[in-house]
């Protein structure tokens, strides 16, 4: 086996269409409406005390069912400006619709997330006049280090309250996961940049791209430079299996794997194996197992070194990647990747767990693959400067500020202590840290 064995072009021009059309075809009206009326308006919402962003979910369906999804979008919109992109990667099954009194009733929830999704792109389709005024300038100048879901968000906020923002982001476009980590089939038709520019009809929000943390500039520099720092880069970088055979052709990182997917035009040009194996738990794993079947693999593989309760991609995430063809190994770790001039196939040892620590049986088993990608965690490759860390992320204290040398740095999102690898979390961090910018400017 070679490294030819990983080729673009394994499917006709009706199957990648197909196979990475919309997940969720977006309700039209009526289903929406039928949809709607299934909610209770619960007074005391559980769903919404379970949203990050704290939405009120019985409203916007109230709205929704009165025939106003437009004033619905404006409900979802003034606690998570990015509720679109939100209502098609949020795992609602283990967010609202997971404590929805129908879910717990009935087993089955209201789709909340779909009824978001037709809200928002009710509004985003109408050209209508962006939903929030800018307030008078304020004189302040607020630096953005990132264009991602945190860095978005907080630009809006402190761009509403008036103050002058600029985003420095080291990629060639912004979105951060919401354009380069999430799986295409979950977000279509562009729509990444799309919210995007919608989101900057606000105004007072300058965007400058290819500027990296640390070699473009420092964050001593910006603390200088402006009034306050909003710091949401991220966790770009991902960690390498660190195991003999790892550096062979055919291995490389399921983020990687995935960001050239979302930004290829032409899914028919992207080489994938014939058999695929993806180490991981978490939803990039479970993206790029999915992935690697709709672009033709013949078998892939997804193993995980914990059981299947300990898997961070939820119950749902699992379900779908199966449906779709992905055989899910349970408690096991890579040992070794086989192979002469490239990867041939991979060694994994079974687990155990005691005492909390997870050990190696001593059983070994053998998967054969001519790719590997390896989904085990990110961190931060950039220079922080003077940031100080909590483990391996930034640390932060109340209201999202940083614990630095630094009285007017922010921090927010994955590359945040506690950040939790969501686009909807990272919305909030923004949102809660933005208030809390503005909060200080005011005096």
């Amino acid at each position: 086996m070679t490294a030819t064995d990983i080729r673009p072009g394994r499917l006709s021009d009706a199957e990648y269409a197909e196979n990475f059309s919309d997940l969720h075809p977006p309700l039209d009206h009526h289903e929406a409406l039928v949809e709607a009326d299934r909610c209770y308006f619960c007074y005391d919402a559980p769903c919404m005390n379970a949203c990050p962003t704290s939405i009120d979910i019985p409203m916007f369906i109230r709205q929704i069912q009165t025939g106003n999804p437009v004033g619905a979008a404006k409900t979802i919109f003034e606690q998570n400006i990015l509720g679109g992109m939100c209502a098609r990667v949020c795992p609602t099954e283990t967010l609202c619709e997971e404590v929805c009194v129908r879910e717990v009733a009935e087993g089955k929830p209201v789709k909340i997330g779909e009824l978001q999704r037709f809200a928002t792109d009710t509004y985003m389709g109408r050209d209508l006049p962006h939903p929030f005024n800018r307030a008078a300038s304020t004189g302040k100048k607020v630096a953005v280090v990132g264009a991602g879901p945190a860095g978005l968000s907080c630009a809006h906020r402190l761009a509403m309250h008036g103050h002058d923002i600029t985003i420095l982001e080291a990629r060639e476009k912004p979105g951060g996961l919401n354009e380069y980590g999430i799986a295409a089939y979950k977000s279509t038709n562009d729509f990444a940049q799309r919210e995007v520019e919608w989101l900057m009809q606000i105004g007072g929000i300058e965007l400058r791209l290819g500027q990296r943390l640390g070699s473009d500039f420092r964050i001593e520099d910006l603390a200088g430079e402006y009034d306050a720092v909003f710091v949401g880069i991220g966790l770009p970088s991902a960690y390498a299996l660190s195991i003999p055979g790892s550096e062979l052709p055919g291995v490389e990182a399921a983020i990687d794997f995935i960001a050239r997917l979302r930004q290829a035009d032409d899914k028919s040009s992207l080489p994938v194996g014939q058999d695929v194996v993806v180490v991981g738990g978490g939803m990039t794993a479970v993206d790029a197992a999915v992935q690697s079947k709709l672009l033709g693999a013949r078998t892939v593989s997804l193993v995980y070194r914990r059981g299947r309760e300990q898997m961070p991609a939820s119950r749902y995430e699992q379900d779908l990647a199966a449906a779709h063809g992905v055989h899910l190994v349970f408690n096991a770790m890579p040992s070794r990747i086989n192979g002469a001039n490239a990867v041939e196939s991979v060694t994994f040892e079974y687990t155990t767990s005691e005492g909390g620590k997870l050990t190696g049986t001593g059983e070994t088993f053998e998967i054969p693959a001519d790719q590997v990608l390896a989904a085990i965690g990110q961190w931060m490759q950039e220079e922080t400067g003077e940031l100080e860390l909590d483990g391996t992320t930034l640390a932060r204290e109340a209201g999202n500020r940083s614990l630095s040398p630094f009285s007017n740095i922010w921090v927010g999102g994955d590359c945040a202590h506690g950040g939790e690898d969501l686009t909807v979390t990272a919305v909030e961090d923004g949102k809660i840290a933005a208030e809390s910018i503005h909060k200080t400017l005011a005096g």
